[in-house]
């Protein structure tokens, strides 16, 4: 199966899966906003079971980065992995607002370049800030439309923002829109990045800021990135790599998922239930996320 068509293919489906699923319980309830109870219970289990999942055969392409380094030994691997990981959670008790910022602007830069898989960039110097730029949408479309929400949950992640600049959201909104046209403009089937970006803006408007989060980063963001690592697994049978692919991300994502929940059970006892998944949730995905990121980069460094 062609890994582009499929992504292509994926978009639009996941595009009108989300206008059909929100339009109808939207009318349904007569509301705009949804509110699904017990909804951050949910996200996380969600987040912790399939969103993390897309990562967890970073332990293989780990020992493919000790082979091109001549490393024997993948424990190196581990611990640098390991101690990157808990630098970001020290980082982020010492300087939350500092850290935030920075998880912010790469894991909009690592959204934006994921989700431009669907076609072939043009290789152009300006390319990564377009990515950028795109990416930035999962930041400011929940901060657009539901301000006073996304602002609580950086409150609880020991971030006091009071406000933010309305115009100022509005033009990196804009801005986001731009760099994904252009990016279009690059490709055959531009159809495709325009259907990711809209059903990123539905999610937001329509859901809270962590339910919208959470459906794009484990059925957009993760999905896709899995389905690359099948393609790599087996090129021949999509089938069969699904399967192995499974069987290889299960150790790992279920381990995160245990220490994600015993890091929960630590933090109710100085947190009510909800900050502290919140707490997990981010601070825990920011812990992955460098490491994680810094690993695909030095692997597509040493590919080319």
């Amino acid at each position: 199966m062609n890994l582009l068509k499929l992504n292509r293919q994926y978009s639009i489906i996941i595009f009108f899966f989300n206008i059909l699923v929100i339009f109808s319980v939207s009318k349904f309830l007569e509301i705009k906003n949804i509110t699904i109870p017990y909804q951050t219970v949910i996200c996380f289990f969600l987040i912790s079971i399939i969103g993390v999942s897309h990562g967890a055969l970073d332990h293989v392409k780990g020992s493919q980065l000790m082979k091109i380094y001549k490393v024997k030994n993948n424990f190196y691997f581990y611990l640098v992995y390991i101690f990157l990981s808990l630098l970001v959670i020290l980082c982020w008790t010492i300087l939350p607002l500092f850290t935030l910022i920075i998880f912010l602007l790469v894991a909009s830069y690592h959204f934006g370049k994921e989700d431009s898989s669907v076609g072939l960039i043009n290789n152009r110097g300006f390319k990564n800030i377009l990515y950028l730029f795109k990416g930035s949408l999962i930041v400011v479309a929940p901060l657009f439309f539901h301000q006073e929400e996304t602002l609580k949950i950086f409150q609880s992640l020991d971030v006091d923002i009071i406000t933010t600049n309305e115009n100022l959201i509005i033009f990196f909104l804009i801005i986001s829109f731009s760099a994904n046209i252009i990016l279009m403009s690059q490709l055959n089937y531009n159809v495709f990045l325009l259907a990711d970006w809209l059903t990123i803006l539905l999610l937001n408007i329509f859901l809270s800021p962590l339910v919208a989060f959470t459906l794009y980063f484990c059925f957009l963001h993760s999905v896709r990135h899995s389905f690359s690592l099948i393609y790599e697994i087996d090129k021949k049978n999509f089938k069969n790599g699904v399967v192995k692919f499974i069987k290889k991300a299960v150790p790992l994502t279920v381990i995160t998922a245990i220490l994600f929940i015993i890091a929960i059970y630590f933090l109710t006892n100085y947190y009510v239930l909800d900050e502290a998944i919140l707490k997990v949730i981010f601070i825990g995905l920011a812990s992955l996320t460098f490491p994680h990121i810094l690993l695909e980069y030095l692997i597509e460094k040493n590919e080319k």
